[in-house]
């Protein structure tokens, strides 16, 4: 279990959500910092809230 709002937190998350690569880059995730996969998770969030 990863604590809130950590690196492996927003991992989970975008693994829960089907995404394990960069969407550019097509590199794995945990090959990034934490920054980068923090835009990128409130980045799909906001989009599925727009749509629902």
């Amino acid at each position: 279990m990863a604590y809130h709002y950590s690196k492996g937190w927003y991992l989970q998350e975008l693994k829960k959500m089907g995404i394990y690569h960069h969407p550019v880059d097509k590199r794995k995730l945990e090959s990034y910092k934490t920054f980068v996969i923090r835009n990128l998770y409130f980045e799909k969030t906001n989009k599925n809230e727009q749509k629902g």
